[in-house]
């Protein structure tokens, strides 16, 4: 863990505030950061009594020959969880040096551990977005992802969910969103990864329905109090690894085809809406010209208020802001001129339909 990248910052940092020369050993002793560049590579005596020992080593100035490739000074032992990495040494009167050692070390393993920490995050990330990159695929390789996920210590278990949050164009999203998201996640319950700049990737697992909505609701209140403009899309659960990539699809789907003031989507609630999407182009367009009247057209925004308030007059009047006896007009004047009753469960379908391919053609 004691890179000589790390031992340069070390050096680096500490000489200038201190004036004075530092060296940093490995775990073989050898110098391989010091301000004295010459000295890098070779072999400090005083340093492998110090990785031999355990203990902090003072070389006065009448004994420093006594110990080849040293100067007068103190080493110090640099340890990290519990091992010995290394040594560094700080050139000078031992006599002066006592408290400045034990600061320089201190110093010097808390900067050690915040490297491995990094290290360790960035690692985690890689291979999460490994194990991702591979759910995706319509092929996956299954030893991949299970290699991955044993690395990660991660439990993998059907029934899964693939959720998908799709950030505004221009957001600027970094990995404290994802640390975020993981904390309310928990590593034992999935996945997750951003896909690219503006997609973040999450992958529920062994979880009941209910429990994945209670996550879902506190994830979006999490990504709301970081003032984060998103929307998000839910697959149906699955129970098959090799059905991430058509999960992954089905979000995908469910987020371009919903209106784009939806900010939670879920796949099972656009999944008729789905398979207009799919239907026979010239089928399509010949429905939609048979069904789709002017006045249809018109009162659009009326039919699609009516059907998700249940055909309830008075609560789609109320969310229209006009008079019931309006609403009873123009629901009369759409089956005038189409031929089709709003207010009866088949025609209702017929219209429905229609209003979707009029949104699908219109993309």
């Amino acid at each position: 863990m004691l890179t000589r990248s790390i031992a340069h910052t070390i050096v680096k940092e500490t000489s200038i505030r201190l004036n004075r020369n530092i060296n940093i050993m490995n775990d073989s002793g050898i110098i391989i950061a010091s301000r004295d560049v010459e000295r890098i590579d070779d072999i400090h005596e005083g340093a492998l009594h110090v990785l031999k020992t355990g203990q902090t080593l003072t070389i006065p100035s009448n004994q420093s020959v006594a110990w080849k490739g040293s100067h007068p000074g103190i080493n110090l032992p640099i340890v990290f969880q519990d091992k010995i990495v290394g040594v560094i040494g700080i050139t000078g009167n031992p006599d002066e040096m006592a408290d400045l050692g034990e600061l320089v070390k201190m110093t010097t393993e808390l900067m050690i551990k915040a490297e491995y920490m990094t290290s360790q995050m960035e690692w985690k990330k890689r291979t999460k977005e490994m194990v991702i990159e591979e759910l995706l695929k319509i092929n996956p390789s299954f030893d991949h992802i299970s290699r991955g996920l044993n690395l990660l210590g991660i439990s993998f278990h059907p029934p899964y969910n693939t959720v998908v949050i799709q950030m505004a164009e221009g957001t600027i999203t970094n990995h404290t969103v994802v640390e975020k998201i993981e904390e309310i996640l928990g590593e034992e319950n999935g996945i997750i990864g951003f896909i690219n700049t503006n997609r973040i990737f999450l992958a529920f697992s062994n979880q009941a329905q209910m429990k994945i909505d209670k996550k879902l609701e506190e994830i979006y209140h999490a990504l709301k109090k970081l003032q984060l403009t998103f929307r998000l899309a839910i697959s149906i659960p699955f129970d098959s690894l090799n059905m991430f990539y058509q999960s992954y699809q089905d979000c995908d789907l469910a987020l371009a085809i919903s209106n784009p003031s939806e900010e939670v989507i879920s796949f099972a609630d656009v999944e008729l809406k789905v398979l207009i999407h799919q239907l026979n182009p010239y089928e399509s367009e010949r429905f939609y010209q048979r069904v789709m009247t002017k006045t249809l057209i018109k009162y659009t925004d009326t039919l699609e208020s009516f059907f998700q308030n249940n055909f309830n007059i008075q609560q789609t009047a109320d969310e229209l802001f006009i008079h019931r006896n309006t609403l009873i007009y123009r629901l009369k004047k759409i089956e005038e001129d189409t031929g089709y009753n709003p207010k009866h469960f088949k025609d209702a379908i017929t219209l429905q339909l229609a209003i979707w391919i009029s949104h699908k053609m219109k993309k």
